[in-house]
């Protein structure tokens, strides 16, 4: 491994679950990115108007991040997190399976609505037991699970791609002038939410053609062995009700022992006895209860607030950039062909994945703190270029591709250093989650609004705006940081949940 031998060692111990976490976050991935693109059949087969079909969009986001908030219930104990992981998993691939029979946009929307979950749920316990397992070596494997939802994002327009429909897919007799604005239409669906399609009619009657089944169909097969993956694990670590007398830990005694020094066996035997609860890692309706604030200081909660605040503005820049660079591109005074800016989205999309794979080896040499620095400083450069070069074409492309690559570690490197300065004790995971899907959904809305009463260029201008203030809420953090309160050796080597801890011994946890 290009990895020193004690990260490694940690790695093969928490081999399986890791996996398991990584190819459930490809379910993830396969799940947020297919909607688009095959957004315009399934309103055909719906027999929808492109305004009713749209609020499909809406009803999975809006789940999501209600997901999002829901997750960390699920994640008090191992067991209830991997039956919750097991249970989403498997929903999406019936998802999948379903949507082909669903020939109503309400019944459509109901079925997004459970994949949101799903998938909001899969957002926060992944990152939790990852963060668990792995603590302060935590920051490698949160970039690779997040290379993972940017793979399963990138496979899933490729699948539905070859059966997408070339023309209208309702045939009418305005099919053959309806056709003509399909390119256009399908490209403005990419990737997330639709933009403006209030000018466009399409025939809502007439004889359905489309073969988008086939595409989810596949999917779902593709999807089938991540649930799979989920119940071994549960096998494995002895939680499926009828077979719990056969297997073993994940850890055995043999490698615990090679790990472990001779004086902290009694204590950890003593330790396995107790039940493993997540330990200042709670559900954000738990984490504001009264209790978690008593003696807590003022930087605490900043911490919180602002390490939330740099996701809000980033995931938000994601979310309105590549929903909306292909409308920017096409509109005057840059004029591109719209088969040439329909590259543009998946251009980001796919230097966002590039530069999630790049960041794996990446952090492991570089502290979360610098790279997320990096990553805002990178963003802020990026559209101030795009301001000043606004005519280039060509810089459109090369800054697109810059800002998937700044932008795409920040979020598991944020979550690193934010869980770091809190010392794993706080709702560092779930509120950072929150506070990014928030910002994917708010901003989103809000640049859509301001584009469409200010023009095009006004789209550069909000990115700009959003990337000064995701580096003033990371200079706050790091101000934050630097006066939050540092623990005592003594009583670190004393806490109870230093001696369970997974940090000491590599365990996997209940």
């Amino acid at each position: 491994w290009w990895w020193d031998e004690r990260v490694s060692a940690r790695f093969r111990r928490n081999l399986q679950p890791t996996l398991t976490y990584w190819s459930v976050f490809f379910s993830f991935g396969l799940c947020i990115a297919f909607l688009g693109p095959t957004l315009l059949d399934l309103r055909c087969q719906t027999q929808s108007s492109l305004s009713q079909i749209t609020w499909v969009f809406f009803s999975q986001q809006f789940c999501l991040l209600l997901g999002s908030c829901l997750g960390g219930v699920f994640k008090r104990t191992l067991a209830q997190s991997l039956l919750a992981l097991f249970a989403s998993s498997l929903a999406i691939s019936l998802v999948f399976a379903i949507i082909p029979l669903c020939h109503n946009v309400v019944l459509l929307a109901v079925v997004m609505a459970v994949a949101g979950l799903a998938m909001g749920c899969i957002d926060t316990i992944s990152n939790m037991q990852l963060v668990k397992i792995y603590q302060k070596d935590s920051a490698i494997f949160l970039q690779a699970l997040h290379f993972f939802v940017g793979f399963g994002a990138l496979l899933s327009p490729l699948i539905a791609d070859p059966f997408l429909s070339d023309t209208n897919c309702i045939l009418s007799n305005g099919t053959a002038n309806a056709s003509s604005n399909l390119p256009h239409i399908r490209k403005s669906l990419l990737p997330h939410q639709p933009g403006n399609l209030s000018r466009y009619e399409l025939p809502m009657k007439g004889l359905v053609v489309t073969r988008v089944s086939y595409a989810f169909w596949i999917m779902a097969l593709i999807n089938l062995p991540v649930p799979i993956a989920v119940f071994f694990l549960l096998y494995k670590e002895r939680m499926v009700p009828c077979f719990n007398g056969s297997s073993h830990p994940l850890l055995s005694a043999d490698e615990l022992a090679l790990e472990t020094r001779p004086g902290d066996k009694d204590e950890l035997s003593a330790t396995s006895q107790r039940p493993h609860t997540a330990a200042g890692h709670e559900d954000l309706f738990s984490c504001c209860q009264s209790k978690n604030f008593r003696g807590a200081s003022f930087t605490y909660f900043a911490v919180h607030i602002t390490g939330a605040l740099v996701l809000f503005m980033t995931d938000g820049i994601v979310g309105e950039y590549s929903g909306f660079v292909y409308s920017y591109a096409v509109e005057e005074p840059l004029s591109v062909v719209h088969k040439v800016a329909g590259y543009l989205p998946s251009l980001f999309w796919g230097f966002i994945t590039l530069g999630r794979l790049i960041s794996i080896p990446v952090s492991y040499r570089m502290k979360p703190a610098t790279m997320v620095f990096i990553n805002v400083v990178g963003v802020l450069t990026t559209f101030l270029l795009l301001l000043i070069f606004s005519s280039s074409v060509v810089f459109l492309f090369v800054g697109t591709a810059s800002l998937g690559l700044f932008l795409s570690s920040t979020f598991p490197s944020m979550l690193a250093y934010t869980e770091d300065i809190l010392q794993y004790k706080g709702c560092a995971t779930t509120v950072l989650v929150t506070g990014a899907g928030i910002g994917e959904m708010v901003l989103q809305l809000l640049v859509g609004s301001i584009i469409h009463d200010r023009g095009s260029y006004s789209f550069l201008v909000c990115g700009m705006i959003f990337g000064c203030l995701a580096f003033t809420f990371y200079a706050l953090l790091v101000f934050f940081h630097r006066m939050y309160p540092k623990p005592s050796p003594e009583l670190d080597e004393a806490s109870p949940e230093k001696a369970a801890g997974p940090e000491d011994t590599g365990q996997y946890q209940r």
